[in-house]
C-alpha cells in the first residue's frame, strides 16, 4: 500500500531520495503514486489478469482480440509514463531513485510474469529499469520478484 510505504518512510528516516524532503521532488513522487492507481498498476494487472487467471479460472483460452485490447492500454501508459513521468531524466523524481520507482518496477514485473515483456523495444524505459535495479540491487530484485516471475510454474 501507499500509504505503508509513506508511513514507514517517515517513520523510519529513510534516506531522503526515497521520499524527498524538497517539495518540487516530493511532488514528482506524489504525483506518480496518485497517477499508478488507474495507469501502471491497473493496466499492468489487468494483463497479468487475463493471460494468466482468467484461463486458470475458465479452463478456456483468453480470445486473441482481448489480449491485444488488455496489451495496447498498457501499452497506452507505458507510453505516458515514459513522456509524462521519465522525460530525459534517470529516475522518477530526478537523478535519484525513489519510492515511485520502487513502486512502478514492482508493477511493470506483472506482465513479465506472463511472458510479456513491457521493456522490450522500450530502450528509455528499459535503462529506467537498468538504473533503479542497479539503485536498488539485481540481487533484491530477483528475489523479491521470483514468486511472480516463476507464476507460470503453478
Amino acid at each position: 500500500s501507499i500509504a505503508i510505504l509513506l508511513y514507514l518512510a517517515r517513520k523510519f528516516k529513510t534516506p531522503d531520495h526515497w521520499y524527498p524532503s524538497d517539495l518540487q521532488k516530493r511532488a514528482r513522487v506524489d504525483e506518480y503514486l496518485s497517477w499508478q492507481h488507474v495507469s501502471i498498476r491497473g493496466k499492468a494487472s489487468k494483463l497479468f489478469l487475463t493471460k494468466m487467471l482468467l484461463p486458470m479460472l475458465t479452463g478456456q483460452p483468453v480470445p486473441p482480440e482481448k489480449l491485444e485490447s488488455v496489451t495496447e492500454e498498457l501499452n497506452v501508459v507505458l507510453k505516458q509514463f515514459e513522456e509524462k513521468f521519465l522525460q530525459d531524466k534517470p529516475f522518477i523524481a530526478g537523478s535519484e531513485v525513489s519510492l515511485a520507482d520502487l513502486v512502478a518496477l514492482v508493477e511493470l514485473m506483472q506482465p513479465i510474469g506472463v511472458g510479456h515483456n513491457p521493456f522490450e523495444e522500450r530502450p528509455k524505459l528499459a535503462e529506467w529499469r537498468r538504473r533503479v535495479e542497479e539503485a536498488l540491487g539485481k540481487q533484491l530484485v530477483q528475489e523479491a520478484h521470483e514468486g511472480i516471475l516463476n507464476i507460470s510454474n503453478l
